[in-house]
C-alpha cells in the first residue's frame, strides 16, 4: 500500500489503478467509495484503459449512459477488449450509433494492430512451446 501510495503521488497510473482496487476490495484498508472513484479517475486521466472501462460500468451503473459511452470509447480506443462488449451490447439496447461503434472498432484494431511486432509473436511461440500457455495480460 505505502509503494502503490508514493508511486500514485509520482503519478503513477497503474498505482492509482492498483489503489482503486484495494479501496474497493478492502485489501489492507477499509473500504471508500470515495478513494475509489478518485484513484481511479486518475488512472482513467493517466491513460489507464481498464479505470476507464471501470469508470464507465460506474457511469453505467449510475444511469449516466452518455458518460459511460465516452468511457468505453476511449478504454476501446486504447484496446481494451471488455469496453467493446460493453459497447456491442449498448449498441443492442440501442444506445450507440451503427456509424460510433464502426469508428470505435476500426480504432480498437488500430490500436490492437500497434502492439503486434515479430519479436512479440516469436516470444509468444517460445513460451507456447515451452509453456504450454502464453499468459496474456489484461487490457
Amino acid at each position: 500500500f505505502e509503494y502503490y501510495t508514493k508511486a500514485a503521488e509520482l503519478g503513477v497510473a497503474e498505482s492509482h489503478f492498483r489503489l482503486s482496487l484495494m479501496y474497493h476490495f478492502e485489501l489492507g484498508v477499509e473500504k471508500d467509495e470515495g478513494k475509489v472513484i478518485h484513484h481511479m479517475e486518475k488512472a482513467a486521466i493517466g491513460g489507464h484503459p481498464r479505470a476507464r472501462n471501470n469508470l464507465g460500468c460506474e457511469e453505467w451503473n449510475n444511469d449516466n449512459s452518455d458518460r459511460a459511452l465516452k468511457h468505453w470509447i476511449i478504454a476501446a480506443t486504447q484496446g481494451h477488449d471488455d469496453s467493446i462488449k460493453h459497447l456491442m451490447n449498448a449498441y443492442k439496447g440501442g444506445f450507440v450509433d451503427r456509424e460510433v461503434l464502426a469508428a470505435t472498432l476500426r480504432a480498437h484494431k488500430a490500436a490492437i494492430d500497434a502492439t503486434k511486432s515479430p519479436q512479440r509473436e516469436e516470444a509468444e511461440e517460445f513460451y507456447r512451446n515451452v509453456c504450454c500457455e502464453v499468459p496474456v495480460p489484461r487490457r
